[in-house]
């Protein structure tokens, strides 16, 4: 019996089957081969053609089920992990009529900023467990008020995901915890939000239908079955935001646990069963994968947009020739601190846990006599590990305190460089899984699909690879390089 796992990202698109016996992974592969494409038709915009996902997805999937030479008929469940925030809108013929607005585009700030003031500061709050941001509920707004032709053909509205499993099985639905992190979700009375959608003139009917995150969701087309390689009587039973899923595949599921991630963006998510949020809305906090009215789990996220993009950027722009092991081992060779060298990393988009200011990425202090190459790429990396430090102390002063952090071997975490620093700064134990969340998604399809009895049981293979503690002996260094970081980063607030 097998599960197929799929993660719909902004870079590319991957997918996973696992074995749901053995627990064991036995292909996966991700297109494009190269990042895909976003476009930006203004400064701070980011958009993605959904038909492009999709046409990624069918090769990873072909490509998987080609790997594996299983038999297609015991392809059970579907499991999803996608893009989290971004807007797809499609007509009554389930096509896109417009590029999805996807997590990185900061267009809509003033518009969830005058939202915000207009429902009030508490009730928002208290009610939303944030304020309308640049959230899905925005782009939409932003939509509505600049693209009212486009606007006037919408059918349903969705999540990434959400159109994945649409393509699927032909069902338009979403989850509590999709909606949540568009900001449609009212915690306080267990509902959609009567408030967000007067306040932005939407219709109820443009929200598609709400299906437990855990269930079966949808019958794979036979169409698509026999396109891609599988049995028509496999499900979609599990989708979830690619935070609260990653999460998820760490088996991030209680109170007091922490996942993080560090590709294109950087998060830090901590798992509450109490109603908590932000004053300043700094951070967020979302339905959790497992949460329900009886037995509240809150996802507070930190998410730092400009964290591996300029690690990538680097290696694009300025290693050319070099991999990324290859700048590890450069950096390396630098002492802490990067000889006086500080790199912001903020140079994609808006950053939230800066009160929504876009500071840009930034280089300072550098030496042209002094300096190299590697210079930076230390730099850098301390930066990004800074910026996961500054986010886990505004976490800290709502309760959420990491103590043990756990995170797949992949993107930043490959680099010995960047996990000591971050471990040594922050004062906390990182644990590293072999997983990802294509995998995640696998697993929590199995269990939506009733393969797995309980959650304990889907995740009961999970391999941890390695602990990384701080050092002590760095410990004074790098304290002191964060201290010139942060007198950096307040030059630009």
């Amino acid at each position: 019996m097998y599960l197929l796992g799929l993660d719909i990202g902004s870079s590319s698109v991957k997918a996973s089957l696992l074995d749901a016996e053995t627990s064991k992974c036995l292909a996966t592969d991700f297109f494009p081969k190269k990042e895909m494409a976003i476009t930006a038709h203004e400064l701070g915009w980011a958009e993605q053609d959904p038909q492009m996902w999709w046409e990624n997805l069918k090769l990873a999937i072909k490509s998987v089920m080609k790997t594996a030479n299983v038999d297609k008929e015991e392809v059970k469940a579907i499991g999803i992990s996608y893009q989290m925030h971004g807007l797809v809108c499609v007509d009554k013929d389930s096509e896109p009529v417009r590029s999805s607005i996807i997590w990185c585009d900061s267009r809509a700030v003033s518009v969830g900023d005058e939202a915000f003031s207009e429902m009030g500061k508490d009730k928002c709050l208290s009610h939303l467990l944030n304020s309308p941001g640049n959230f899905t509920a925005s782009k939409l707004a932003w939509v509505k008020k600049n693209e009212p032709e486009t606007y006037s053909k919408i059918y349903k509205i969705m999540l990434p995901g959400d159109f994945i499993a649409m393509k699927l099985t032909g069902k338009i639905c979403t989850t509590v915890s999709g909606l949540s992190e568009g900001i449609f979700w009212d915690f306080k009375n267990n509902t959609i939000s009567e408030e967000v959608l007067n306040v932005y003139g939407f219709n109820k009917d443009l929200l598609p239908n709400i299906v437990d995150t855990f269930s079966n969701q949808g019958q794979v087309l036979p169409e698509m079955a026999e396109e891609l390689g599988f049995s028509s009587s496999a499900i979609v039973s599990y989708r979830a935001g690619d935070q609260p899923n990653n999460a998820l595949s760490l088996n991030v599921l209680k109170p007091g646990e922490v996942a993080t991630t560090a590709g294109t963006s950087g998060v830090v998510y901590g798992v509450s069963d109490e109603v908590k949020y932000d004053p300043f809305s700094r951070v967020n906090s979302f339905a959790h994968v497992n949460h329900t009215e009886k037995d509240k789990r809150l996802g507070i996220l930190l998410c730092i947009n400009g964290t591996g993009i300029m690690n990538s950027w680097l290696n694009h722009n300025v290693a050319k020739g070099l991999s990324y092991a290859e700048m590890n081992e450069k950096a390396m060779e630098i002492p802490v601190g990067s000889d006086g060298i500080t790199i912001l990393p903020f140079g994609n988009g808006a950053e939230r846990v800066l009160n929504n200011r876009e500071v840009g990425a930034q280089i300072s202090n550098l030496n042209l006599n002094r300096h190299t190459d590697a210079h930076i790429y230390r730099a850098a990396q301390e930066g990004i590990a800074f910026s996961f430090f500054y986010g886990m102390e505004v976490m800290k002063e709502i309760g959420v305190k990491a103590k043990v952090i756990r995170a797949g071997h992949a993107n930043m975490f490959l680099s010995p460089l960047f996990r000591k620093t971050l471990s040594t700064v922050s004062g906390a134990t990182i644990e590293l899984y072999d997983t990802d969340g294509a995998l995640g998604a696998a697993r929590g399809a199995g269990y939506g699909a009733a393969i797995y009895s309980s959650l304990e049981e889907a995740f009961s293979g999970l391999e941890k690879i390695s602990t990384i503690k701080p050092d002590e002996n760095l410990r004074e260094e790098m304290q002191e390089a964060y201290a010139r970081w942060t007198k950096e980063l307040q030059k630009n607030l």
